[in-house]
């Protein structure tokens, strides 16, 4: 693909934009499929939402609006006519289904009216802006009171309008600071754009194929921002790969070579590289589809299409431009010849003064660094030891969203409400009248046990084969007494109402049992996951190299490497002496999310400084050096590109700290951290210490590496006897 690029460089070009034209075209032809609450289910929670969805009592997207005074007493004339008022108005708009009666609190300081929107619950936040815009001229009529709404479907516009904005000033940091980086390295305007440009070619092609894939995949809605992630920093790190191969070989070509011909060469070593570190991405992530949760599946999704599209980039368009800018330099070259003027001499690859310093002392001490390193990242890794998982609850929100300010008045003026148990049975018909009796036994029981609200609602299917029980809890889903609440339930209260009744099918769930059940579903998960996973990268590794060693070093560098990022994140974000620097507030836990995730793109990610610099090294072992030659060469040579690329990917993940919430602010900030010791400790300490250490068995059993030392030793003069008698 890269030779008939580089003969053929305009078509590559035009083909290259024609291809990403046709991924944006045809998935905004298809369209994306989003995920809908049937996707969603996980655990004993998702048993219960679909029984409760078998009997037409699932749940729907509702909006409170809630009503208080300014200042002072609340005015209950006032307070009443607002609330009619809101009624009339909600009641007459085709987006709602239904308005509850105005409800005032134990206090009177506060009226709520319940609103429920029409369809499914996810597309709440598509139909809620009528809703707001009622409440704002109600608000707006009765100026000496507060009124003003919330609910899942305003809560979740807020915050997706919020995380756009992020996103947008990220890439107002990333972009200029990734330019600016690709300025000093090459030291030319147009070799600065060529990685930026293709990264973003790639990122769009990858969007658009993204929304074909989520027909099959259904998008949770996380898809971009994986994309925008991971693209960003692996479309320059390949380009950054390629253009720095480009510019040894017509270095050490010494005007001998063409453009087309020193491409070539490129695309041999570093473009074998960028194949075989993108499929691992790609690999890497395909694992997480065995979690059996939608949102890994989204993230996957995402992932791999942009990785594969920023290796395809890299062996299409990117060749092509190469050539037509070499052929520019050329001509440039040629006539400043013509004047008399001296051509400017290629920029001295090296390996820099820390990277030099590190390299010059693992190289005569092996052992001591090898014993450092590991040590220095099991000694990271440590705080996972106490790592703490939940599901991120609303209450992580920013503070600064409208509706998270009312929600937070709501829960204070009715805390009954603040989050709920939904146990769901599901019976014959004639056992509804025992089912519903064992229902509000297991109510009489809550409302003595002080976790509970004392508050209950008990609705029946109009079949009555399902029956719901509602419990109140006034505690936040992250509190203990909310997973209290959920354990008296289900170990206790549901067992032994239930005892005479064995044909019926029970389960909890609720915003407590979800928050409960996501994190043991991941746990439950996380072993076949990461076992696939390192079994995937050893295979991989083992492909490309041929090499059963470096295999297995390999997994266990990622596994080091990973380890160490996680614990920092758990010791960073668990704790709350970093609150103040980093700008989130601690929930003494990590995103249930967060750390499979970052397993698995941690890996993806380190396989490409390992592939890269294992490469450059096998490239002169292949050529006769000793492995002790070719491991100082080898890192030494790539480190300069390797600090290049570190900074990219630092750069682009860091800015994701600076994020609202608080799952990202974690990815972020666990992957730039990562990046950091992969690049500075596993592949100038660690790596090169094990290699030079291993020494030839590093190969074993590789047939190439053996074939290139038997040709190695043919070529040595043979050995005459020589007579000294």
């Amino acid at each position: 693909m890269a030779r008939w690029s580089a003969r053929h460089p305009w078509r590559a070009v035009v083909g290259w934009f024609v291809f990403v034209i046709l991924c944006l075209g045809g998935g905004a032809a298809l369209g994306g499929h989003a995920a809908t609450a049937d996707d969603f289910r996980v655990g004993e929670a998702g048993r219960a939402e679909a029984i409760a969805a078998s009997g037409g009592l699932e749940q729907k997207a509702v909006e409170k609006v809630l009503i208080t005074a300014r200042s002072g007493a609340l005015d209950g004339g006032a307070a009443d006519a607002a609330a009619r008022d809101v009624v009339e108005r909600m009641r007459a708009l085709p987006e709602v289904a239904y308005v509850a009666d105005p409800l005032y609190n134990a206090g009177h300081t506060a009226v709520r009216v319940d609103v429920t929107l029409k369809g499914a619950e996810l597309d709440g936040k598509n139909h809620v802006d009528p809703l707001l815009a009622q409440t704002a001229q109600v608000a707006k009529a009765y100026p000496a009171l507060r009124v003003e709404e919330s609910g899942g479907p305003s809560i979740s516009k807020d915050v997706q309008g919020q995380r756009g904005d992020d996103l947008s000033r990220t890439e107002l940091i990333a972009l200029p600071v990734t330019l600016l980086t690709m300025l000093l390295v090459f030291r030319s305007a147009a070799m600065a754009t060529v990685p930026l440009l293709i990264a973003l070619t790639s990122i769009a092609a990858a969007v658009g194929l993204s929304m074909v894939a989520s027909h099959v995949f259904p998008d949770a809605g996380v898809g971009t921002n994986v994309i925008l992630l991971i693209g960003l920093a692996v479309g320059v790190d390949y380009t950054l790969f390629y253009l720095k191969r480009e510019r040894e070989e017509r270095a050490r070509a010494g005007g001998r070579l063409g453009s087309r011909e020193l491409v070539e060469l490129a695309a041999a070593t570093s473009g074998r590289a960028v194949v075989v570190s993108g499929l691992a991405v790609a690999a890497s992530s395909a694992t997480l589809y065995l979690a059996d949760d939608v949102i890994f599946s989204s993230l996957a999704t995402g992932a791999i299409v942009v990785a594969l599209a920023a290796v395809v980039s890299s062996m299409t368009v990117l060749p092509a431009v190469l050539v037509k800018l070499g052929v520019r330099a050329e001509r440039r070259a040629e006539r400043r010849a013509r004047k008399g003027r001296k051509a400017k001499a290629p920029a001295r690859e090296g390996s820099g003064r820390l990277v030099g310093a590190l390299l010059r002392g693992t190289a005569r001490r092996p052992a001591a660094a090898l014993a450092v390193g590991v040590l220095a990242l099991l000694a990271l890794a440590a705080p996972l030891g106490g790592l703490k998982l939940t599901d991120i609850g609303r209450e992580t929100y920013s503070r600064g969203l409208p509706a998270m300010q009312a929600w937070d008045r709501t829960n204070q003026a009715f805390p009954e409400q603040t989050s709920m148990n939904q146990v769901l049975v599901k019976a014959g018909p004639g056992q509804a009248g025992a089912v519903s009796a064992a229902l509000r036994d297991v109510a009489a029981r809550a409302e003595a046990d002080p976790v509970f609200a004392g508050t209950y609602r008990l609705r029946t299917s109009a079949d009555h084969r399902v029956t719901m029980l509602e419990l109140g809890v006034p505690a936040y889903v992250s509190s203990d007494r909310a997973h209290t609440s959920l354990a008296h339930l289900r170990e206790g209260y549901l067992p032994a109402a239930f005892a005479e009744l064995p044909g019926a099918e029970v389960a909890v769930t609720g915003d407590i049992a979800r928050f409960a059940d996501y994190p043991a579903h991941e746990k439950a998960k996380m072993p076949l996951v990461i076992g696939a996973l390192l079994l995937a990268t050893f295979a991989l590794t083992v492909w490309a190299f041929g090499s059963l060693v470096i295999g297995l070093l390999g997994v266990l560098l990622n596994l080091l490497s990973a380890g160490a990022a996680l614990g920092v994140l758990t010791l960073v974000f668990q704790g709350n002496f970093a609150e103040g620097v980093l700008g989130f507030t601690s929930t003494g836990s990590i995103g249930s999310r967060v750390p499979l995730f970052l397993f698995v793109i941690l890996f993806g990610l380190s396989m490409d400084y390992q592939v890269f610099v294992v490469s450059r090294i096998r490239e002169a072992v292949l050529r006769g050096e000793s492995t002790r030659q070719a491991v100082l060469d080898g890192v030494g040579g790539s480190a300069s590109v390797v600090t290049s690329a570190a900074f990219v990917m630092v750069t682009v993940f860091a800015s994701f700290v600076g994020l609202h919430l608080i799952e990202m602010k974690q990815i972020g900030f666990s992957l730039a951290v990562a990046v950091l010791l992969d690049a500075f400790v596993i592949r100038v300490m660690v790596l090169p210490a094990a290699l030079l250490l291993l020494g030839e068995r590093s190969w074993y059993p590789s047939r190439a590496v053996r074939r290139a030392r038997e040709a190695a030793a043919d070529r040595q003069p043979a050995a005459h006897p020589v007579n000294v008698g």
